[in-house]
This record gives C-alpha cells, sequence and structure tokens, in this order.
C-alpha cells in the first residue's frame, strides 16, 4: 500500500514537505501533478526538482504552486518508489495538498512507518532507525554526533562482531553434538569458556555506557533542591539566562516541578527546579514537596541550596539526608547578606564535599557551579562517551539479558556441564543481542518502537 503524510512541523513556514512512498506513488504524482513545461513525471525527471501545480483535477481546482520530486527505489529512503511535494507552508496548504494525496489512494502514513519501511527493506538495522529519533530530538552537539554515530553504524558493528563470536562457539556445539563419530576437531570446554568470556568483556563493556548514553539521550538529570526562599528559582531562571520560574520573597512560590532545557558547554542539563522542602499544611504545595522528593530518587545530580543568612533549620537537615547518597554540588547562597552559617560548618555535614559559595541575585558564583559541572561530567563521575553508546533503554534491557545468558553458559563451562545443556544459553545470548539490531524481533515490538516517531518519518 502507498503511504503518504506531511513531513515537516505544523504551523507557519516557508515551504511544507508531503512525502508519498510505495509502488503507486509516481502515479499519484502524475494524477495530481501539472507541469508548466512537463507532461509527466517519470524517470526522465529522476531526482530533478520539477516546478508546477497541484490541481484537483475532478474540478480542476487549483491547490498549490509547487516544486516536485520523484524518486526511484531502491536509491530511495525507504528503497521504494518515492515522490515528495515541496508546497507553500502553513497549516491550510500543506493539509489541503495531502487530503488531495490520500483522495488519490494513497493512506495516512503511522507514526514512523516511513522509518519501518526502511527496516523492513534492509536500508537500515533496527539500531540506526533507533538513532534517527534521536537525532531528531537531539539537545547538544555531542548527543547529535552519538546518535549520527548510531545512524552510520558503530552499535551494529559492535553488536555484530559479539554475535559472529557466538555464531561461532554455537557452529562448533552443533558439530560436536551431530557429529560425534566423525574425525572434526572436537570443541573445548577451554575454547569456549575463551570465546566466552571474549563475548561476556564485549557486553559489559556496552552497557558500562549505558548511564553516560542516557545522559546523552534525555540530558543530564538535575534537580535543583532546598527549602523555601534559598533561591532554587533564582538559580534556574540564571542558569537558562531567562526569567523562566517565578521569584518572590513568599515561600512556597514553587508549588510543582518546573522543568527545561540548558546546554552548557556541550553538556545537556535536563533541569528541575522543584517545590520547597518543608513541612507545609497546604495541599497543594504538600503535593509539590512529595513530587520534589520522588524527583531527587531518579536525579542523575542534584544541586543543594542552602541559606547563608540564616542557620540550618529542621528543613535543611532533611535535604543534606535527602542529597548525601546522590551526585551533588552543593551551594551556599545569599552571601551578600550578613552570614550566619559558614561554608566549613556545612561541609562537616555533607561529607566533606565542596560548597559553591553564591549571591544568585548578584551573579556571583553561577560560573563556578557551571565549571564545576563540566569538571564533574568530563572527569568520569558524570561521564560522556562517543563511541558505541547505549543510549536506549530496550537495547540496554536486551545486553542485560544477553550478560545474564552468557554468564550463566560460562558457569555450566566451569562446572563441565553437557555441552548441548550449554548451547541453549549460548542461542538465547545471539538471538537477545539480534533484537538490539532487529535480526531477531517481533512484530509487536517492531510497532510499539516505531509508534514513538512522529508520523511523516
Amino acid at each position: 500500500m502507498t503511504i503518504a503524510a506531511i513531513s515537516t512541523a505544523i504551523g507557519e513556514a516557508g515551504i511544507g514537505i508531503v512525502r508519498i512512498s510505495g509502488k503507486n506513488a509516481l502515479s499519484i504524482g502524475n494524477a495530481i501533478f501539472k507541469g508548466n513545461k512537463t507532461e509527466k513525471l517519470g524517470n526522465k525527471y529522476n531526482r530533478k526538482l520539477v516546478y508546477g501545480h497541484i490541481v484537483d483535477k475532478k474540478n480542476n481546482q487549483l491547490i498549490d504552486e509547487v516544486l516536485i520530486s520523484f524518486m526511484k527505489g531502491p536509491t530511495t529512503y525507504t528503497r521504494e518508489d518515492m515522490v515528495e511535494i515541496y508546497c507553500h507552508g502553513g497549516i491550510i496548504s500543506v493539509k489541503k495538498v495531502l487530503e488531495l494525496v490520500l483522495n488519490s489512494g494513497a493512506r495516512l502514513a503511522e507514526p514512523g512507518e516511513f522509518t519501518k519501511r526502511a527496516f523492513l527493506n534492509g536500508r537500515l538495522d533496527l539500531s540506526q532507525a533507533e538513532a534517527i529519533i534521536d537525532m531528531i530530538k537531539a539537545k547538544t552537539d555531542k548527543s547529535f554526533e552519538t546518535s549520527l554515530d548510531q545512524l552510520e553504524g558503530s552499535l551494529s558493528r559492535k553488536i555484530k562482531e559479539i554475535r559472529d563470536i557466538l555464531l561461532e562457539m554455537i557452529a562448533h556445539v552443533e558439530v560436536s553434538i551431530d557429529f560425534p563419530d566423525e574425525d572434526i576437531e572436537e570443541v573445548t570446554y577451554d575454547d569456549l569458556k575463551l570465546s566466552g568470556n571474549k563475548v561476556k568483556e564485549e557486553i559489559e563493556k556496552l552497557l558500562s555506557t549505558a548511564d553516560r548514553g542516557k545522559i546523552l539521550r534525555d540530558g543530564l538529570n538535575t534537580v535543583i533542591l532546598g527549602k523555601p526562599n534559598v533561591g532554587k528559582s533564582s538559580l534556574l531562571n540564571a542558569i537558562l539566562r531567562e526569567n523562566r520560574a517565578i521569584v518572590t520573597d513568599i515561600p512556597g512560590t514553587t508549588r510543582d516541578v518546573i522543568e527545561e532545557y540548558v546546554n552548557i558547554d556541550g553538556i545537556p542539563l535536563r533541569i528541575v527546579d522543584t517545590a520547597g522542602i518543608r513541612d507545609t499544611d497546604d495541599i497543594v504545595e504538600q503535593i509539590g514537596v512529595d513530587r520534589a522528593k520522588e524527583t531527587v530518587e531518579k536525579s542523575d545530580l542534584v544541586i543543594g541550596v542552602f541559606d547563608a543568612s540564616k542557620e540550618l533549620s529542621s528543613e535543611d537537615y532533611k535535604i543534606i539526608e535527602l542529597i548525601k547518597n546522590k551526585k551533588s554540588i552543593v551551594i551556599l547562597n545569599k552571601t551578600d547578606l550578613p552570614n550566619k552559617y559558614n561554608k566549613d560548618d556545612l561541609k562537616k555535614l555533607i561529607d566533606n564535599k565542596d560548597v559553591i559559595e553564591t549571591s544568585i541575585t548578584s551573579g556571583i558564583g553561577i560560573d563556578v557551579l557551571e565549571k564545576n559541572i563540566k569538571d564533574m561530567f568530563y572527569s568520569g563521575e558524570v561521564e560522556i562517551y562517543s563511541d558505541a553508546v547505549i543510549t536506549n533503554m530496550r537495547h540496554k534491557n536486551q545486553l542485560i539479558k544477553s550478560l545474564e545468558n552468557i554468564t550463566q553458559a560460562l558457569e555450566d563451562i566451569g562446572a563441565n556441564v553437557p555441552i548441548d545443556c550449554i548451547e541453549v544459553d549460548l542461542k538465547n545470548c545471539w538471538e537477545n543481542l539480534g533484537e538490539i539490531s532487529g535480526d531477531t524481533i517481533g512484530e509487536d515490538i517492531l510497532d510499539r518502537i516505531f509508534s514513538e516517531f512522529c508520523i511523516g518519518k
């Protein structure tokens, strides 16, 4: 079936694109296109832009002035015949062109269906297809570069290398089982152990990048935590260089989490300002406090903010307990006011972590905070990597399953378990890794993966 969709974002723009893919793409294009000098699109105009108009030929109604391109398969994104119509941007013009395409025999594409067809037709493997959505959602140059590496096959090649080792192990095991009396060199347990350890080592290397990959894909999940009126919202505004959060002298202004993305020299931060931690009778504010505590549990980094102009309160001690076992940066704010607390006393309570003295309203200390975040990131406390990186939770889960399989196989090898029992875990490992590249995967999982894509991609 031939599919069609709008491939550009909804809204006003200079150009809107309607994409068509399938065996009837050319005939549908010719049914609605009228060129100034061209009778029909075809091989003569393969990969060339042609000027003309989209016309509803049933009533000879002019729809839009366009450029149109026919691309003959298999050298296209989907490996099928494709037509792309470049019309005027805007909601109405693009919608009218799409409606005419659908009325001429195409059906509306499902989310990600163009990329799904590229996968099913062998142009991309599954990990490369998933890298496309990561590129679209990339928030920094580094996250884009990592997604591009994955699209170019960095992860696919590594998975293939590991599966090739496993396939050789499985082949040797099957020969030993099926032809025990033949004059064939029998695989030894030492050989299997050597290869199995290599597989395990490579899987563990990939898994070690998963936390870093998550940061690249989703941003460093950074939570600003503190009691009311210590300067949390002011800090968010200072990092963003804009007045995103409401700032007042009234405690409890922030009643819910406020989430923004910011790029600090290539480091993607998903930064969250939370409700101030305190006991309150206000039901709405208490919900915000509870959400703040939940957010801390899911964070990669916590920025704890304390008030130098006041002695530590019971709320401050609760915050200290919340951040003790988390990767954290501690700020002693309002140092421009008469100090009632100093950073040396605070350091003792937070296991001698460094304390940054700031006056956020005066802009003092923000550069030191950003430098600390960068130092943590690049020194390895919060790491980044740009080779074969696991950025996808589905990939991580498959690697965990594969690691369990090969670990069990190695335990069985060490215990001299019959070789046919070992083969089961080797095959499971090979299949679980194959789900990353899409070589061994069910239709239901495919549908779920591509449903996350936008329509038109």
